[in-house]
């Protein structure tokens, strides 16, 4: 008789979700997916408001990636409003966006999805977080961790007014520049996270690519997909987080569409499923077939290691040796190893550490023309900008007084939400057989989206600060046969 596994809430993730996995008469996976039961209302209740209020409000979107937000919207009030920032502006900007990818990347690796590595994919669940991380690399480490994603987090304090949610970008430009002071600690935070991310890229080496068990479970048939991948690139084909042109390419590598940011639209239409509030975005020349991969399927990837697969390389070279080295590991490129995103992540953390250092030693950060003044009346705007998580698309309408009529936002999570309910499918049916369930199992099922770093349902928490979480395996009629739970109480 065929059983439902519910997982829910899934775990070390931002936001929240819950996965349904059915299983046939022998036991073995029928069917999986990943819903998310939380609706963002973000686009409907922004119409009526001010353009400029933009940059404040979209980053209450998410407690975990505000800046992006922050740095999307102000983009879109740069074209909305037709006005070019000077370059000091610009600097500063992609300095404080540098600073958030370092410090963000960190905490998915260390605290959400290195347990899975670290630690073991199979580990007992009270040992699957950042203190098994540190029980396994060390207190010292431990301490290096929080020490830089603290001394990051200063520069987004410092120049963006506010961690969490930054108040600095203006249409034109920024509000704040550079003291002496600041360039000073600043530039030995860049030259210290350089050496961090070369270490976290160290520990990976010898923690994961040395453990035959742990390769073969990457490069594995469970965890893989051959998707088309997009990121931003420069002039050069190069990975940029802050600006630039928007590149697809196929699942055998070729460039399948480059594009600007206000086109978007030309290229990307969503899908919409009735068991989940998520949209589903796929590439609009090829078209919605379903939750299918394959070089005829419109469903794209983004992220670590799309951006990667999206470029013709990393712009500063520690990254670029980095690049070079899993692509050599993996077997060419593009990679399609879902689970290579996590060292994907550490190659893009030491491009944004060598970014900042570049950066903070261009003397022009410290000139003192950081904004134009708009003129324009405005109409219409997009802002586009790589959040960890992926491309994240911003599109404001506006009356002549610069009231939004109508914003569209593509989270950058969203891109990879068809991909992330295959990946949870194919994980389940590769790793459940014969009904045979255990935690260890099933965690291995949510690696499937955790390499993703997905934000599901962005600035929504659960209380007490515990994550629970019940597992039911329930027979066809529905009756209860075993509970799994954690942190619940009664």
């Amino acid at each position: 008789m065929g059983k439902r596994i519910t997982v829910d809430p899934i775990t070390r993730l931002e936001g929240h979700g819950k996965i349904e996995i059915f299983l046939d008469d022998d036991g073995n996976v029928a069917n999986a997916y990943l819903q998310v039961p939380e609706l963002r209302g973000f686009e409907k209740f922004s119409e009526g408001r001010m353009a400029e209020e933009m940059p404040r409000i979209t980053p209450k979107i998410c407690g975990v990636c505000p800046t992006t937000h922050h740095m999307a919207s102000t983009k879109a009030l740069d074209d909305l409003y037709n006005v070019d920032p000077p370059r000091p502006a610009k600097l500063i900007r992609e300095f404080i966006n540098s600073a958030f990818m370092f410090e963000d990347h960190a905490l998915h690796f260390y605290f959400l999805g290195g347990p899975d590595f670290v630690v073991g994919p199979e580990a007992p669940a009270a040992e699957r977080n950042i203190l098994g991380v540190i029980a396994k690399v060390g207190l010292e480490i431990g301490g290096k961790v929080i020490d830089m994603r603290k001394r990051a987090r200063n520069v987004i304090t410092t120049l963006g007014g506010r961690v969490i949610h930054p108040v600095c970008g203006l249409p034109g430009g920024v509000s704040r520049g550079l003291t002496e002071e600041n360039r000073e600690e600043f530039r030995k935070t860049a030259e210290d996270a350089v050496e961090f991310a070369k270490f976290s890229l160290g520990l990976f080496a010898d923690v994961v690519l040395k453990n035959e068990a742990y390769v073969d479970v990457i490069v594995g048939d469970v965890y893989k997909h051959n998707t088309h991948y997009m990121g931003l690139v420069d002039e050069n084909n190069k990975v940029n987080f802050y600006d630039g042109d928007i590149r697809v390419v196929t699942p055998t590598g070729e460039e399948f569409a480059k594009f600007k940011p206000r086109e978007y639209l030309d290229h990307i239409s969503e899908h919409v499923e009735k068991w989940s509030y998520i949209k589903f975005p796929y590439l609009k020349k090829l078209g919605w077939k379903g939750f299918v991969d394959g070089p005829e399927s419109g469903i794209y990837r983004v992220a670590p290691l799309a951006r990667l697969n999206a470029s013709d390389g990393m712009a500063t070279p520690e990254a670029q040796a980095a690049h070079d080295q899993l692509y050599e590991t993996l077997g060419g490129k593009p990679a399609h190893n879902t689970l290579a995103y996590h060292w994907a992540r550490l190659v893009e953390m030491l491009y944004a550490a060598e970014r900042m250092v570049e950066l903070i030693n261009d003397d022009e950060i410290m000139s003192d023309n950081i904004r134009t003044i708009p003129t324009e009346t405005p109409t219409e705007g997009v802002g586009v900008v790589e959040a960890p998580r992926g491309t994240l698309y911003h599109h404001y309408k506006t009356d002549e007084r610069g009231v939004i009529k109508k914003a569209n936002l593509i989270v950058a999570t969203t891109n990879n939400a068809a991909a992330i309910c295959m990946s949870v499918e194919r994980a389940a049916r590769g790793l459940i057989k014969d009904g045979k369930v255990s935690d260890g199992l099933l965690n291995m099922v949510e690696m499937a989206f955790r390499a993703y770093d997905p934000c599901l349902a962005c600035a929504t928490h659960s209380m007490p600060g515990q994550m629970p979480l019940v597992v039911k395996i329930r027979d066809q009629e529905g009756r209860t046969l075993q509970t799994l739970s954690q942190h619940m109480s009664g």
